[in-house]
């Protein structure tokens, strides 16, 4: 039997509780919020060491996301990580089976790590230390879940209750059975499990071979086992990414691993895990996994305080100065700014809500967009025109395509650009300019070695991105 040892990176989160920084487009773990790695490179990084079956991961995310996870797993140097692409989250239960599934039909039976990609974990060696006490016991067919030891009373998390009397051996005794996993609950039956000392925070983090999660599922909820089966049939691949059948995937319930599995499976096991660990799911979270000053604030950025006390204040594009509160929230973005009571900070998803019955974009993207030949920034929009900053990595290109609605200049800032407009190929260096007609196909390309900036000027009716046209594209967009 296989020693194979694959984690799985579930990075499909949506983190509304975050807004205004986290978005439907780039939402947390893509964000780097504790220090220069995003949470989904942290990750990834924090795998490396763990014993002598480590190796890389396998990530699976929405497909809208997926030049995003790319381009962040490449800069921390992992290149060829197949990346799995939902077209619409289903929860964690299809998206592991997706590659349970597919390491079995290369005929091999690992041990899958399913780990989240929004999670802070601070004392990394004994998060190693619990994956190792976790191994032996998913190596011979138990299904093993990570519960954290509780530091407070918490409504925010799902809890598990542990049977002490089901220890299994190990010298530290943090291996229990499980009796039952509970729903988040109110505030006065959190204090109750905290005093009681049988409960630990359910942390979403499983381990167990491949065979026994697709067996589980064949004997617990065939009806997501049976699609999941039908989308990789049908899948197809380009690159890195595995694309599984749309028609298939999005006919499969969305259900968590723990509900699908975990609830009902009989060899389920529980490695207790003090480690510095938060899921950062909401501002209060990112309060409290920071360092505080002697007044208990957390700040980020250009932040300027006069009689502050016990507050969160992150300023990500200008000075933000404070003066007389407590207990407050205040985040700041290019396009944003949120403001709240720190008690209250979890109703933040009512904004977002209520941001989206409105239609407005501040819930769907920032002003800078991430695209997989680098980025762009919306500078300024007038009813006939749109102003936008470039920025392509060296190498890359935009797709060979055209506009029916509008028309573009190009005014170089920096960089050397190879400018395809018609017949016609020219290169343009800083200071230098061109125009796109409508109906023209054209392709911007940065044949450089650092950076082309290109401040891009767009006239016309209208412009959505769905008045893209593309022939040729190196990123397979269509």
């Amino acid at each position: 039997m296989s020693d194979t040892f694959i984690p799985v990176v579930l990075c499909g989160g949506s983190g509304t509780r975050l807004w205004p920084l986290s978005r439907r487009l780039q939402p947390k773990q893509f964000h780097a919020l504790v220090d220069e790695d995003s949470l989904l490179q942290s990750t990834v990084k924090r795998l490396k060491g763990i014993g002598r079956l480590s190796s890389d991961p396998a990530v699976v995310c929405n497909e809208e996301h997926r030049f995003l996870v790319a381009e962040q797993l490449r800069a921390i140097d992992y290149l060829n990580v197949p990346i799995y692409l939902e077209p619409e989250g289903r929860n964690t239960a299809p998206a592991v089976a997706l590659v349970a599934l597919s390491c079995i039909n290369h005929n091999d039976d690992p041990i899958l790590l399913a780990l989240p990609a929004d999670h802070i974990i601070n004392d990394v060696p004994m998060f190693h230390r619990r994956i190792e006490t976790a191994l032996p016991y998913a190596r011979d067919g138990d299904l093993v879940t990570f519960g954290i030891t509780p530091t407070r009373p918490e409504t925010g998390y799902g809890y598990i209750r542990k049977d002490a009397s089901a220890a299994r051996s190990n010298d530290e005794i943090q291996v229990y059975g499980v009796r039952e996993f509970v729903e988040k609950p109110d505030l006065t039956t959190a204090e109750r499990y905290i005093t009681d000392g049988e409960y630990l925070w359910n942390s979403g983090m499983f381990m167990f071979r491949a065979s026994v999660l697709v067996a589980e599922l064949h004997r617990q909820r065939p009806d997501i086992i049976r699609h999941i089966e039908r989308a990789l049939t049908h899948r197809a691949t380009d690159h890195d990414f595995v694309r599984p059948s749309s028609t298939d995937f999005l006919n499969c319930p969305s259900e968590s691993i723990d509900y699908a599995v975990m609830e009902g499976a009989q060899n389920r096991i529980v490695v207790e895990l003090d480690a510095g660990w938060s899921d950062v799911g909401s501002w209060n979270g990112m309060w409290e996994a920071k360092q505080r000053d002697p007044h208990g604030n957390v700040v980020h950025g250009d932040v300027v305080l006069a009689d502050v006390s016990n507050s969160y204040i992150r300023a990500d594009h200008r000075l933000v100065a404070a003066v007389g509160i407590t207990n407050t929230v205040v985040v700041d973005t290019v396009d944003c700014v949120l403001v709240g009571d720190k008690g209250k900070i979890q109703d933040v998803k009512k904004i977002v809500a209520a941001l989206e019955r409105s239609g407005r974009e501040e819930i769907n993207t920032h002003k800078k967009v991430p695209r997989p030949w680098g980025s762009y920034q919306g500078l300024d929009q007038g009813d006939n025109y749109q102003v936008k900053k470039l920025v392509l990595n060296p190498g890359a290109q935009i797709s060979l395509q055209l506009h029916h609605k509008r028309s573009e200049h190009w005014v170089i800032v920096s960089g050397t650009a190879r400018v395809t407009c018609g017949d016609q190929i020219t290169l343009l260096s800083a200071n230098e300019s061109t125009y796109i007609p409508v109906e023209t196909r054209h392709q911007l390309e940065n044949v450089g070695t650092t950076p082309l900036q290109v401040i891009e000027v767009q006239t016309g009716t209208y412009f959505g991105e769905d008045d893209i046209v593309r022939f040729e594209d190196k990123y397979g967009r269509v």
